[in-house]
């Protein structure tokens, strides 16, 4: 009697506070229960035996390896870069405070301006201009969308976060917002997430299934691939989290880690919350956008957030809060306090997924990323008296913006481009600009291979730089250009875990430049340097240079100062514009005008 026995030493890919260890795998089946055979009859046998303990062994490999960690990546949108406490607030946000007193948070984190172009890179590693996703597609004139590479839905030359991780055994799940396209193909659920509850459009109510803007026929929500119909109850902030913690307990059996990808629709437009999180913020907004981006600085230098005498400038177009009439400057202080009280809730739900984790033995082995898609709202659909542009469409579909309601059931609500200053603050501008206030966010990072606990720190960091990350975190290859037989974007961002566990002190080189553009408005980084130029939303013609890691508020131009400087970033920014093909902006192209179109003609 022959008996066959084969033994494959396994040896896991470590993380960096991981022992190593191998794992010896001796596979069951054998030629010991079969009788004597024929040597024709033997030898298929040996063969089969011989691939079926092959193709065993990743499987059984699988079931042996040690814990890995699971990952929550949290993304905010439109949140500013002082709206969680730890940065700086006067918003009430515990649970994120303690994520950050657990691990590390930087000041420093660059993201794109707006959610689509934010999301496609960071799910990718890939710049927007390869992704597929330049700018959102409700904004890409039809000029630009005659390109390939210009469609502002995630094309099939990139692989997803999601896609990498589900391939190395992890469950995947996604609950909120996905906006990087809504047939079956561009789909999260067939972009390598196992569970999901996506809306697909910019946005969508936060209390019903309604859409929030008329470019839209109704509001596009699905659930795992197919059109997906909301519960009575439903609230965005509170669903995400029901249906994360659903998806998460469906595999805990198996023991086998999970990616829950958990990106809100907190706190963009509407800016809609329970009543109870609002009432929490009354008055707290009454002395006016002035006086609270002040605070707001103090209590970020005070945090460490900025370095001590930051100086600010005050974003053109911000209104003047003793000019408004009573009523004018109550209705704008509520719109505060309901985005506040958005905040509120959202840093709540978070609790409760947190919770979930720690009553499931979960929590220590979680790394968690909080971040923002981009900065704060400034769209000025709201108006000062309460009015809108919309008006006309809010009476036809039954939206109001009354001061009684602001933020509940059929409320259409949005701080405004003065409020988003408060949003912002210290920071210049807001979303959709280059500046820094609608680039830079705050990232907390907390668990498993990072080092520091309770700290912050100024180094840069670029939204392309988190998937690789992240794949280095829990002991994953990130691809190198080839997924399953084919040639796929690289991914671009650069991987520092190293410095998340404190055996590496930077992240960039001096000499590395990373460039940006969206809409007409462009950036590009190097050192502590950046410089940045808006063509759209401010008829911009000539770059700005700005130490960003010592004056972050850009208030001291050093173009000027140095111009040799100035203008090796300049050929850098060019360079970048080549390798990435970005396409000029139309002559006369308007954002608003692009999105909302007919829309406002019909007003």
């Amino acid at each position: 009697m022959i008996n066959v026995v084969f033994s494959f030493p396994i040896v896991r890919k470590q993380m960096s506070n991981s022992p190593k260890k191998s794992i010896v795998f001796r596979p069951a089946l054998s030629m010991m229960n079969f009788p004597r055979l024929n040597m024709k009859f033997r030898f298929a046998l040996v063969l089969f035996v011989t691939l079926f303990n092959i193709l065993s062994i990743p499987a059984l490999v699988s079931a042996q390896q040690p814990d890995r960690p699971n990952i929550v990546l949290i993304l905010a949108d439109d949140l500013g870069y002082t709206d969680i406490s730890p940065f700086g607030s006067e918003i009430s946000t515990p649970n994120i405070a303690r994520l950050a007193g657990e691990g590390l948070s930087f000041t420093n984190y660059h993201t794109a301006g707006s959610c689509a172009p934010a999301r496609a890179m960071l799910l990718t590693g890939v710049d927007s201009h390869r992704n597929g996703v330049p700018n959102i597609p409700e904004a890409l004139p039809a000029e630009q969308m005659a390109y390939d590479h210009y469609q502002g839905v995630l094309n099939d030359k990139v692989v997803t976060l999601a896609n990498v991780l589900q391939a190395g055994g992890y469950h995947t799940y996604m609950t909120g917002k996905w906006h990087l396209g809504h047939t079956p193909e561009l789909l999260p659920s067939a972009r390598g997430f196992d569970r999901t509850i996506a809306m697909a459009d910019t946005g969508a109510d936060n209390w019903e299934q309604r859409t929030y803007l008329p470019i839209y026929d109704k509001a596009n929500w699905y659930a795992d691939g197919a059109e997906h119909t909301l519960p009575d109850d439903f609230y965005s902030s509170e669903y995400f989290i029901d249906k994360t913690i659903e998806f998460i307990a469906s595999n805990t059996e198996d023991h086998q880690p999970f990616f829950a990808y958990v990106p809100f629709q907190a706190v963009h437009m509407p800016v809609q919350a329970p009543r109870e999180f609002s009432d929490k913020y009354a008055g707290v907004y009454d002395e006016g956008w002035t006086i609270m981006r002040e605070k707001r600085r103090l209590a970020a230098e005070e945090a460490g957030v900025i370095p001590e005498g930051t100086e600010v400038v005050v974003t053109p177009g911000t209104l003047i809060w003793d000019s408004l009439t009573e009523e004018q400057r109550r209705h704008h202080a509520r719109r505060m306090e309901v985005y506040a009280g958005m905040v509120d809730a959202m840093d709540m739900h978070i609790g409760r997924l947190m919770d979930y984790l720690e009553s499931i033995g979960e929590y220590d082995n979680t790394i968690f990323v909080f971040t923002s898609d981009n900065g704060a709202e400034g769209s000025n659909i709201i108006l000062p008296n309460g009015g809108s542009p919309l008006s006309s469409w809010f009476d036809i579909v039954g939206y109001n913006s009354n001061y009684e309601t602001l933020g509940e059931r059929n409320s259409w609500n949005a701080i405004g481009p003065s409020n988003a200053t408060i949003a912002a603050s210290p920071l210049t501008y807001y979303k959709f600009h280059a500046n820094e206030g609608g680039l830079r966010v705050p990232l907390v990072m907390s668990g498993p291979g990072i080092g520091s606990q309770g700290e912050m720190t100024d180094e840069f960091v670029f939204v392309t730089d988190l998937a690789p990350t992240i794949l280095n975190l829990v002991g994953i290859d990130a691809h190198d250009g080839s997924w399953l037989g084919r040639e796929v974007e690289r991914i671009v961002g650069v991987d520092f875990s190293e410095f998340l566990a404190g055996t590496s002190s930077q992240v960039h080189d001096d000499f590395d430049s990373i460039g940006y553009e969206l809409g007409g408005n462009s950036a590009l980084f190097k050192g502590d340097y950046k410089i940045v130029i808006n063509r759209t939303g401010q008829s911009e013609t000539e770059w700005h240079l700005f130490n960003i890691r010592t004056d972050p508020g850009e208030t001291r131009d050093l173009a000027q100062e140095q111009p040799a400087l100035l203008e090796e970033m300049v050929i850098d920014y060019e360079n970048y514009v080549q390798a990435n093909n970005v396409l000029p902006m139309p002559e006369g192209y308007a954002r608003t005008r692009a999105i909302l179109g007919d829309a406002l003609q019909q007003q």
